[in-house]
């Protein structure tokens, strides 16, 4: 039976909640193999003058440990 195992990051866009869970995937599995899914715990976007410029997500991203 495979181990899971999850961690949590944190990541940011300026185009979209989307775009910032792609890129807390994709900095991820530069380190991370195995990745098997993604939770999204929080969303946070940021506002100047009435409008969104930079979206933020609160990610757990989890991943089966390779046996040795």
């Amino acid at each position: 039976m495979p181990i899971v195992k999850v961690i949590e990051v944190i990541a940011g866009s300026e185009k979209s909640f989307d775009d910032a869970t792609n890129n807390a995937l994709l900095e991820a599995s530069k380190t991370v193999r195995n990745i098997k899914s993604i939770y999204i715990n929080e969303m946070k976007a940021i506002v100047e003058n009435n409008k969104i410029v930079s979206y933020g997500v609160n990610a757990k991203i989890s991943f089966e440990i390779e046996d040795q």
